[in-house]
């Protein structure tokens, strides 16, 4: 049964969730495009210096972030291809019941894109394709890849969505 907003003008219909999926599936498969791109033009651990700063390269991670778990006899394939599922899962329940909020969409979305395209990889590899290096002299930030940038991009915005939110808040209750 559905309900004709007219007849009953304080029943608004939910816009529909289309768009953010279709920028996850987007993302996604920029994601799956550039790790299969990266895999088939670099050997293994090959490196090339895009700036002084950053490379390309070619590394796999058995793990999660930063290389978490990635010495384990393999279990953790499984555990972290479930913990994605479970959270892309969240994620489409988040944004089914948070349809108006935008900000909130997006982030979910890219969260959403990024745990699906590192379960494929765990699922058809066993592990992580990662291919963009960052560091400074000695230093070393772990290679990375499209889906954890989506990942950490939409947790910001995550966090900066609540911020807002909650200042939205204070600012209305202390009017």
């Amino acid at each position: 049964m559905s309900v004709n907003p007219q007849a009953h003008p304080q029943v608004q219909p939910s816009p529909p969730l289309t768009r953010w999926l279709v920028l996850a599936a987007c993302l996604l498969i920029v994601d799956q495009l550039t790790k299969l791109w990266f895999d088939s033009a670099f050997r293994y651990g090959e490196r090339l210096q895009v700036l002084p700063f950053f490379d390309f390269t070619l590394l796999y991670n058995p793990g999660a972030a930063f290389s978490f778990l990635a010495d384990q006899a393999g279990w953790q394939r499984w555990f972290f291809t479930v913990l994605g599922l479970g959270a892309a899962v969240f994620m489409l329940w988040m944004m089914h019941t948070n349809r108006t909020q935008r900000r909130l969409l997006l982030a979910l979305a890219l969260i959403l894109s990024g745990a699906l395209g590192n379960v494929i990889d765990r699922v058809a590899y066993g592990h992580v394709i990662d291919f963009l290096l960052f560091y400074w002299q000695n230093w070393y930030y772990p290679a990375f890849n499209v889906a954890d940038s989506c990942i950490t991009l939409g947790a910001i915005l995550l966090i900066l969505d609540e911020i807002l939110r909650l200042r939205g808040r204070h600012a209305r209750a202390t009017q």
